[in-house]
């Protein structure tokens, strides 16, 4: 078989579960979408303060996400040894995981001090980060546990229910988002918290929801889901905790080095802020697609690790990286040509227009990047590594790109060009901190598996 049928056969087993991936994930994204909008025509005001809190909520939720979607390649390989009892049992101890780190993070969103003390923000705009913050404080607890039901259910290669839920959230969202951002009869307008309140309302049916499906759902009887709730198991949870920590570090570096960006932009003011949460909310629904990818390939790498089938597994797994970054170039071209429409869609204030405008000429080669560090990243946590994409991740986000954008947005050392001032520069180095990402975890990944081939021929050899 040539090397391009063998890429494509490839991409036909990934596409069946990329696809709902990444339907359910543009949900997902949609909610930020659509608060961003409606913030965006509610005023300057309310648009910053959900710039500010929205980047602390995902500070906190991210790197709690990322921990308890250690359950992915975990379940996924007990999965693909069809040991499906103790596949099922993960779930239960990734929810009790998810509950015990839903008390620092509604913490954190209750008490957000600290964030308004980085973005600087304006008394009006904190005011208003406070109640949506607040409001997310409430959302955090279900959305944690619809993250263990969601890597559950990825793992075991049925992503479509996972969907549809998001869907249907998200079907409720968009009105009950603007009847409390501008409301309507007895209900006040509340503009950036009223977004907040939409989304906990989601959050707390959608999980309703998956209890129903897990008590019910014909498909999870072999997994013995619903028969009773396991009580905390200490081995279970340290191994979710051992794989989930790096894992959840390296998520919440990727987005930390963004969301820091937000709060550092805020201190050049309202409209810097506004434009880019719009070129943020852009580059970050092109990256629903990669990340889709991302998820399928280390499903089906997961599942053949646990299968014994450790060459499909090396083979799967960088077809997975070659087609994300084919397809991220394709859509990256695209978008950067027709940025200015596309930025027309989130608002026709023309100021805020000329401040996001700037930040996406480097749309394409961040893209490329974000999709090529991405899939490997993913495929990697499949083989449970985890540490050495968390040392990368650092380097490169948090080095390069944060510490390198403060200073050249910044101009702390007096080389900084005018074109690179303000937002502009820090897009300029985030660009240049996901080039390095990118080279470093493909590279280590190709490294790995090359490893891994060589220990294997000489095993046969013996």
């Amino acid at each position: 078989m040539s090397r391009l049928a063998k890429l494509a056969s490839s991409a036909k087993r990934i596409a069946p579960l990329a696809w709902p991936v990444f339907i359910g994930q543009m949900a997902v994204l949609a909610f930020s979408t659509v608060d961003t909008m409606m913030a965006a025509r509610a005023g300057g005001t309310d648009l910053a303060a959900l710039a500010i809190g929205g980047a602390a909520y995902i500070t906190v939720f991210i790197g709690l996400m990322g921990i308890v979607l250690a359950i992915s390649p975990i379940a996924g390989q007990l999965f693909g040894a069809q040991h499906f009892e103790a596949c099922g049992a993960q779930l239960h101890q990734a929810m009790w995981l998810a509950l015990a780190l839903s008390v620092p993070g509604c913490l954190l969103l209750l008490f957000p001090q600290p964030f308004l003390d980085l973005a600087r923000a304006e008394p009006a705009v904190a005011e208003k980060v406070r109640g949506h913050l607040a409001a997310l404080a409430v959302a955090l607890p279900p959305a944690l546990l619809f993250t263990a039901f969601r890597g559950f259910n990825i793992a075991v290669s049925r992503p479509k229910i996972v969907m549809l839920l998001q869907l249907g959230a998200l079907v409720l969202k968009v009105p009950l988002t603007a009847l409390l951002v501008f409301g309507a009869g007895p209900v006040p307008a509340l503009g950036a918290p009223g977004c907040g309140v939409a989304t906990a309302v989601c959050m707390l049916l959608q999980l309703a929801a998956v209890w129903v499906i897990l008590r019910r759902d014909p498909f999870y009887a072999r997994f013995h889901i619903g028969d009773r709730i396991s009580s905390p198991h200490r081995g279970s949870l340290l191994a979710l905790v051992r794989l989930g920590v790096p894992m959840g570090g390296s998520i919440m570096i990727e987005v930390t080095g963004f969301t820091f960006m937000a709060f550092f932009i805020s201190r050049l003011g309202a409209t810097p802020v506004a434009g880019h949460q719009i070129a943020v909310n852009l580059v970050s629904l092109m990256f629903m697609m990669p990340l889709a990818i991302a998820n399928a390939a280390s499903t089906l790498v997961a599942q053949r690790i646990g299968a014994g089938d450790e060459p499909d597994a090396h083979r799967i797994g960088w077809h997975g990286v070659e087609i994300g970054v084919a397809i991220a170039a394709l859509m990256g071209g695209t978008v950067y040509l027709l940025r200015e429409p596309i930025i027309g869609l989130y608002t026709a204030d023309a100021v805020i227009v000329a401040a996001a405008m700037p930040l996406l000429a480097w749309v394409a080669v961040f893209h490329i990047a974000d999709a090529a560090q991405a899939v490997a990243g993913f495929v990697l946590r499949a083989y449970r590594i985890a540490l050495v994409p968390l040392l990368i991740y650092a380097l490169a986000i948090w080095g390069v790109g944060l510490a390198g954008g403060y200073a050249v947005g910044f101009n702390l050392t007096g080389l900084t060009p005018p074109a690179l001032l303000g937002a502009v520069g820090m897009w300029f180095a985030a660009t240049s901190g996901l080039v390095v990402a990118a080279t470093g975890m493909c590279g280590f990944l190709g490294w790995m598996i090359r490893s891994r081939r060589r220990q294997a021929s000489r095993q046969g050899a013996n």
